[in-house]
């Protein structure tokens, strides 16, 4: 039982760069200045005691006019760093934010950049360094208590959202490309994001300290020990905002959450979950792009709907402006295949139908072999397709049958608009105990050309070898529109470079589809407004 040397390979390219960086990139801790008096001008960067007594590196932008002299309050709105972000990440919005009425305080997430303390990846450390930063901003500037809100991208979203869950304080959130649920971002159908996972490990090495657990747990994570699962997945779900869904819902903050159905480190499925589990106001956006593609214009002060959703999110619930945003359907989706907004009242309501795929036929599959079909390479795949319109492409005809299992649908007569979660049920029979496999979705023209359309992996462990078992699997989340004379083909591999893949050498992989049992792909249909 091991990992392929392929998948491995791509990864530890990654964890090397990471690994020989430590020391020689990280930031230097900056020593803390001493507190000032509310009443003294206020600077644009301070230093803020947080959890531990650790320094973190914050700006921050008040109202034209504003001063701490308590003769008016302003809303507050706290923002924490992204991932290896400095802590100038947000100053366009912040500027902008303060410029319409808000105190603003950025900082830099501890362990990143000049902040003191390890990188604790929205441990609790994380969670108190948040209320720390309120705290101080209640206490130096004119920042009204009964209006505070919190937001940010990447990992400042996720941030957010897990102080949302213990700081009763927040009454708003705009939780930007974040993460509801770490373990379901990361380590989907039990396989590991190879590629996601070195790219975070790597990145804070260059930027930061991780703290000796989070190297722990990374290393465990890249080598696939299963020895160490359980406690990977503890680790993760202790830092997944779900597992304190119940204290979010009863603290009430209006939560906004918005992500891009590309995102190669943070898939849209575990943000939709959770959007529907949560009570108070909310919102969910989806657009089409990678992880915090769609809010890099906004980032540099450009024109953003994002953001300027955001700031309309802050104002209606710190500020009581009725403008609108309440009275829209709550999910505003926009499909990877151009056009505007489709508006839903929940995310049960985005398909409308369903379009079936029949998995007929026996499919034999040797493992290891890479048959062409694969989600593509993170970060930069997302983008191509938002700014490009060009996804992963293969050509179907060519597809090698000893190393892809391929099933295709007839061709439609009309635009057929994916929306949702597509789900796949097959029953699988393995030669070896453990196994991987990726399920591809494609959009495939007149001449054969395949244009990926979405996917997912699954892994499995400890089955009997030569004895069938169900898969029932969640393909990622998306919207896509199928041009008329179309045909929709499903294609399963054993290779994909984005992933871990357990398959022994020799193992080989058997699709079927009992009379009890048909296998199928469930493409979810809308209207495609």
């Amino acid at each position: 039982m091991r990992p392929s040397p392929t998948s491995v390979r791509t990864a530890s390219a990654l964890l090397a760069g990471t690994l020989a960086a430590t020391g020689l990139a990280a930031a230097p801790t900056a020593a803390a200045q001493p507190a000032r008096p509310a009443t003294a001008p206020l600077p644009d960067f301070v230093d803020i005691e947080g959890a531990g007594g650790i320094t973190l590196k914050a700006n921050v932008l008040l109202p034209a006019g504003a001063s701490a002299d308590g003769t008016r309050q302003y809303p507050l709105i706290v923002l924490p760093t992204s991932w290896a972000t400095p802590q100038i990440e947000y100053f366009a919005q912040a500027r902008k934010l303060a410029d319409s009425g808000y105190v603003v305080v950025t900082y830099n997430s501890r362990g990143f950049w000049q902040s003191g303390g390890r990188i604790e990846t929205g441990g609790p450390k994380d969670i108190a360094d948040a209320s720390r930063v309120i705290d101080w901003a209640l206490a130096h500037t004119p920042a009204d208590e009964d209006r505070v809100g919190m937001g940010g991208v990447s990992y400042g979203a996720g941030i957010s959202l897990l102080a949302a869950g213990h700081d009763p304080r927040i009454k708003a959130v705009t939780a930007l490309s974040g993460w509801a649920d770490l373990i379901g971002a990361i380590y989907s159908g039990r396989t590991q994001h190879l590629q996601a996972a070195g790219l975070l490990g790597a990145s804070g090495e260059l930027t930061g300290r991780p703290s000796a657990e989070l190297r722990e747990i990374l290393k465990n994570f890249l080598s696939s020990d299963l020895d160490k699962e359980d406690e990977m997945i503890a680790w993760g779900e202790k830092r997944s905002p779900a597992t304190y869904l119940d204290q979010i819902n009863d603290n009430g903050a209006a939560i906004m959450l918005g992500n891009a159905w590309n995102d190669s480190i943070f898939p849209p499925n575990q943000y939709a979950d959770f959007y529907e589990k949560l009570r108070g106001p909310k919102r969910l956006e989806f657009r089409p792009g990678d992880h915090a593609t769609a809010e890099a214009t906004g980032l540099l002060g450009l024109p953003n709907d994002t953001w300027s959703h955001a700031r309309r999110w802050f104002d209606r619930y710190l500020k009581g402006e009725h403008n609108g945003i309440a009275t829209e359907a709550p999910v505003q989706l926009k499909s990877r295949s151009g056009g505007g907004y489709e508006g839903f009242g929940s995310w049960r309501e985005v398909s409308t139908g369903s379009r079936t795929i029949p998995l007929d036929r026996t499919k034999k599959l040797a493992t290891g072999k890479d048959s062409g079909a694969n989600g593509g390479t993170v970060l930069l795949t997302g983008v191509l397709d938002q700014f490009l319109k060009l996804p992963p492409l293969v050509y179907v005809p060519l597809l090698p049958r000893s190393r892809a299992a391929v099933w295709q649908s007839e061709r439609y007569p009309e635009k057929t608009a994916v929306r949702g979660t597509a789900t796949l049920h097959t029953t699988v029979t393995s030669t070896e105990a453990n196994g991987t496999a990726y399920a591809y979705l494609y959009d495939v023209g007149p001449l054969g050309t395949g244009r990926l359309i979405t996917h997912a992996p699954f892994t499995f462990h400890d089955r009997t070898p030569g004895q069938p078992f169900p898969v029932d699997l969640e393909l990622f989340s998306t919207a896509y529109d199928v041009p008329r004379g179309h045909r929709l083909a499903v294609v399963v591999d054993t290779v994909d470079p984005l992933y871990a893949e357990y398959n022994p050498d020799g193992a080989r992989l058997e699709f079927t589809s009992p009379a009890h049992a048909p296998s199928r792909l469930t493409v979810p249909t809308g209207g495609g407004r």
